[in-house]
């Protein structure tokens, strides 16, 4: 493969340079052919591929790589801080590309590809919210680039064309949408697909919906196809938006529509690299979706790279701009056009501990991590117990009722006073650090007073602190009117961004995971049954992950609780639910394990806890050149 042009740099420090002119780029739009009848007008689908390249490049006889944002959002709702959408010229051609990928790749000798996805702007086809139309939509523009496709000149018309200017290479990027697009193509193993930047992005569609069973919005996919979908599709799209309604009930159970956007299975599947971003209190996408895929990715050995905030639902570019521009900038360069610059062997995680303050770790979780069991312990006062690695006494009970309006903040702020809606157990305050890293789960045993219940178990730091005000408008940063450019603009596409900063509070207590269920999914995951009142039920429910060090000083707590208002819905009930504490476990991935946990409430000394290495913390494989590639 020759070298761009536009790469050349001192030895030890390869990267590529801006060398190629941005405002003389080629814009174009093709259509590819999807290869299925969507919505149902006996043709193939065609989905609309916007394109910006360098132009030199292929006038020297020289391919170039792809960075791709598959995408439902270009005409509807926009992309990024500001809401960028797609602009035509008046011939149609594409004018402003969203995000500043265009303007600081391309010039760096990149080609920027935005795809609409079936069903939107100015695809043909039905929005499917995750299912096989969405992942082949953008699929099948991989498929085209690495020679395998077919493409037309116009949405209807017979011109072909084809991506001789491409390497193949191409690296899927995006937020939200976008970024769990990104997941869903790599799960599918698709040839010339060597890496994808998932930021804040779904792994499971059920999980997004649901949690084991609990409601999670008032609404369901339909709502969310109908949101993004063109208006000429809306009409031609009626037995999709049937289906998305009659196969996901609101009972919560796992249906073969939850299946088929399930793409954690077929991570074993994944050839491409992943570099996951993830805010860790995102409450939208939440961190259970960025756990679990690390966890499956890790155990397939796929080579990955992770960025955890203490942000909401923000891309990097909003909460560590000039820093994620460099790396994302040198993992392209190393994944698409196979520059030995080093990333590979420099830290695999980087974890926000305090607004702007981050820390590294050579393998994520790290290495001395292990699951150690927590058990809820009576207190002096009902609902006010203890956590520690003791187990309670048999028989040992607390008891609460749930409030649907009462949220795990209002739980966490009376912690130590007894109130009727939750059960809160805390340690004593630590004398050293303690971290806990990855995922956790709570095993609880509950004896419900209805045939329906919720519950809900969080994990808090007792303790003053500042952190990002991830509950805020805009989810810990506030936007300034100040820009920064990215790059060379044109009339039509401007590079400059508006700076950002950190929006911070000051509080008492951090809630730093989370996690809900359905008391009726207790014998079956996929699917809730009735209660029988009076009975006792074991269930686990499996908490967001994380990366949080609660420090000396503070206290680890564990509250069991009904609904989480504002994050779950409301039941039909108010039930009253007996724990059976004896019964009732909390695994958590400490580092250091339970001599750690011991050390640090009691003092004692600090040794590696013995024990099997949590999900995700293998090494990560050497991430090699591309064959062929000029080092």
């Amino acid at each position: 493969m020759l070298t761009p042009a536009g790469a050349q740099g001192a030895a030890g420090t390869r990267e590529s340079r801006p060398v190629y002119s941005y405002d003389n780029a080629i814009r174009e739009a093709v259509w590819v052919d999807t290869r299925m009848d969507g919505d149902g007008d006996g043709k193939s689908d065609r989905v609309a591929v916007d394109i910006v390249r360098p132009r030199e490049p292929a006038q020297q006889g020289r391919k170039i790589p792809v960075i791709m944002d598959a995408s439902p959002y270009y005409a509807c709702c926009g992309r990024g801080n500001e809401s960028q959408k797609k602009t035509y010229d008046a011939d149609g051609n594409p004018v402003q590309f969203p995000l500043y990928y265009d303007n600081y790749f391309v010039p760096r000798g990149y080609a920027f590809v935005a795809v609409d996805l079936a069903g939107t702007n100015r695809s043909d086809g039905c929005v499917d919210v995750g299912g096989h139309s969405d992942i082949q939509s953008a699929k099948a523009v991989v498929d085209w680039l690495n020679g395998r496709g077919k493409a037309y000149t116009s949405r209807t018309g017979t011109e072909r064309t084809k991506a001789a200017w491409s390497t193949g290479n191409t690296g899927m990027i995006g937020k939200s949408y976008d970024g769990t697009i990104a997941n869903g193509v790599a799960a599918t193993g698709v040839e010339g697909l060597k890496t994808i930047v998932p930021i804040g992005a779904i792994s499971s569609w059920y999980d997004y919906y649901f949690a084991q069973g609990a409601p999670l919005y008032d609404s369901g996919p339909e709502w969310l196809s109908d949101y993004v979908e063109s208006p000429d599709a809306r009409a031609r799209c009626q037995a999709v938006q049937k289906r998305l309604v009659d196969e996901a009930p609101r009972n919560g159970d796992f249906t073969s529509l939850w299946a088929e956007r399930d793409y954690v299975p077929n991570a074993d599947r994944t050839k491409a690299s992943v570099f996951v971003i993830h805010g860790m209190q995102d409450l939208n996408v939440r961190a259970k979706h960025f756990g679990q895929w690390w966890d499956a990715l890790a155990d397939a050995g796929v080579d990955r790279k992770i960025w955890l905030s203490q942000t909401g639902h923000v891309d990097p570019f909003d909460f560590r701009r000039a820093d994620w521009v460099k790396t994302l900038h040198r993992w392209f360069d190393h994944e698409l056009l196979g520059y030995d610059n080093g990333i590979d062997s420099e830290p695999m995680a980087d974890i926000e501990r305090a607004p702007d303050q981050w820390s590294t770790d050579k393998v994520w979780p790290p290495r001395s991590t292990a699951a150690t069991t927590l058990r809820p312990g009576k207190g002096s006062a009902p609902g006010v117990g203890t956590l520690s690695l003791k187990p309670a006494a048999s028989g040992a009970t607390e008891t609460f009722t749930d409030d649907p309006k009462l949220s795990e903040s209002d739980w966490a702020a009376q912690i130590d006073t007894s109130t009727p809606a939750k059960a809160g157990f805390t340690t004593k305050p630590l004398t050293g650090d303690l971290r806990l890293s990855g995922s956790s789960k709570v095993t609880i045993t509950a004896t419900p007073s209805t045939s329906t219940a919720h519950l809900s178990a969080v994990l808090v730091d007792l303790g003053p602190d500042t952190i990002r005000d991830y509950t805020a408008s805009g989810e810990g940063i506030t936007t300034l009117t100040n820009r920064t450019c990215w790059g060379p603009s044109t009339t039509g596409d401007s590079s400059c961004f508006k700076e950002t900063k950190a929006r911070t509070a000051n509080v008492d207590y951090t809630v730093f995971s989370r996690g809900w269920a359905d008391l009726g999914t207790h014998a079956d995951p996929d699917r809730g049954r009735p209660l029988t009142p009076g009975k006792r039920h074991t269930i686990t429910l499996d908490l967001h992950a994380s990366d949080h060090v609660v420090p000396a000083g503070h206290r680890l707590a564990l509250i069991v609780g009904g609904t989480d208002a504002g994050l779950i819905d409301p039941p039909s009930t108010t039930p009253t639910l007996g724990i059976d504490l004896s019964r009732t476990t909390a695994e958590l991935p400490i580092a250091g394990g339970s001599q750690a946990f011991a050390r640090a409430t009691a003092g004692s000394p600090y040794s590696t806890a013995p024990g099997a290495r949590l999900d995700g913390v293998a090494e990560p494989r050497d991430i090699r050149p591309i064959p062929g590639a000029t080092r």
